[in-house]
């Protein structure tokens, strides 16, 4: 349960009910600041529809920092979100689960050079605050600069986000939970 009310458009003021045109339960509790919401919502807005970034390889990046915290709404939404809109495969999905697990393990996912970099660049970010100067020359190989801040941004925005679900206790919406089903995460010792 929510720590914050979920609120609908009728409970806005008229110049900030767009705010809730998709009204996902992330989106409904952040209204109650309309200005943080408007502000937060133009950073994801210009990430999903203005970055030049590949759409399947932020969705990539995304889908490793909501496995590696573990945050449901986080890996639920862009599972589906990837899968239905942006290229990511159920084959890539669960590579992104050998990639992390395997990380720890001494394997891989089996992911070709960029999208391995791209994975090791989210869980650094995740893990230890900061892309590596390893990956980050691997990176800068295949991604001009714009592509290149791009992706550091797209990362540390929902490294942001993540946190923001955790402390506010976002709920997954029902459309959303077959995804945690279907890719579960591993089970804690």
């Amino acid at each position: 349960m929510a720590r914050v009310p979920y609120l609908s458009p009728e409970d806005l003021a008229e110049a900030d009910r767009d705010l809730l045109k998709r009204p996902i339960t992330l989106h409904r509790a952040l209204v109650n600041s309309p200005g943080m919401a408007r502000a937060f919502g133009g950073l994801g807005q210009h990430i999903r529809y203005g970055s030049t970034l590949d759409p399947r390889l932020r969705e990539l990046a995304i889908i490793q920092v909501g496995y590696l915290t573990r945050s449901a709404y986080e890996y639920s939404h862009h599972c589906k979100l990837g899968m239905t809109q942006f290229g990511v495969t159920e084959a890539d999905i669960r590579a992104i689960s050998r990639e992390t697990d395997g990380n720890e393990q001494g394997g891989d996912g089996g992911f070709p050079g960029l999208e391995t970099a791209v994975l090791r660049a989210a869980r650094e970010m995740v893990t230890d605050l900061a892309v590596s100067d390893a990956t980050f020359a691997t990176l800068e190989r295949h991604l001009d600069r714009e592509r290149l801040v791009d992706l550091i941004v797209t990362i540390g925005f929902y490294c942001g986000v993540v946190r923001v679900l955790a402390s506010l206790q976002i709920d997954v919406e029902d459309d959303y939970a077959p995804y945690l089903e279907r890719f579960p995460f591993p089970a804690t010792a």
